[in-house]
C-alpha cells in the first residue's frame, strides 16, 4: 500500500516524467502522442486535473482527468510497473473520483486497449462497466474498450 507516497496536483515540472511514463506504459507500440508539451497543456488547462503520486525518489503514478458539465473523461492513467498491485492505482483513482464527485460530476468515462486485460480488470474492480468496443481507436491499429462509471444516479 501507499506509505511514503503522496498524491498532489501536477506542476509543469512533472510534464516530462508523466509523458515518459505514458510513452513507456500506455503508448508502447503506438506513435507517442502524450508528449511533454501536450501533458503541460493538460496541466495548465482549467477543466483538467493532472494528479501524480510520488515518493521521495520518483513519480509512481499519474492520472489525467478532464471535466465537462456533468461528466468526466479519464484521459490517461498509469502506475509504474514496479509499483503495480500495491494499491497505489486504487488510491489515485478514488482520489480522482472524489474530486469529480465534489465538482458535481455524475459519470466518468475511460478507454483502454481491448488487449489490456490488466487495465480492464482494474477498472471493472472499481465499478466501471464495459460499454462498447471502438475499432481502431488507438492510431487506427488497436481497438479500445470504452468503460463508464456512474457516481450519481442518472436523471431519468
Amino acid at each position: 500500500m501507499i506509505t511514503d507516497a503522496s498524491i498532489r496536483l501536477a506542476t509543469c515540472a512533472d510534464a516530462a516524467n508523466i509523458a515518459a511514463l505514458s510513452r513507456d506504459h500506455i503508448e508502447h507500440g503506438l506513435e507517442w502522442s502524450w508528449t511533454p508539451a501536450r501533458v503541460e497543456r493538460a496541466i495548465r488547462h482549467p477543466d483538467t486535473n493532472v494528479a501524480v503520486v510520488r515518493d521521495a525518489r520518483a513519480m509512481l503514478a499519474f492520472g489525467i482527468m478532464s471535466y465537462r458539465d456533468d461528466s468526466a473523461h479519464l484521459l490517461l492513467f498509469a502506475v509504474r510497473r514496479s509499483h503495480q498491485r500495491l494499491g497505489i492505482g486504487s488510491v489515485l483513482l478514488r482520489w480522482l473520483e472524489d474530486v469529480a464527485r465534489e465538482a458535481g460530476i455524475q459519470q466518468i468515462n475511460v478507454e483502454c486497449r481491448r488487449t489490456n486485460s490488466i487495465a480492464r480488470n482494474f477498472y471493472c474492480e472499481h465499478g466501471y462497466q464495459e460499454k462498447i468496443i471502438s475499432p481502431g481507436y488507438y492510431a487506427g491499429v488497436e481497438d479500445a474498450i470504452r468503460l463508464e462509471k456512474w457516481l450519481a444516479t442518472p436523471d431519468v
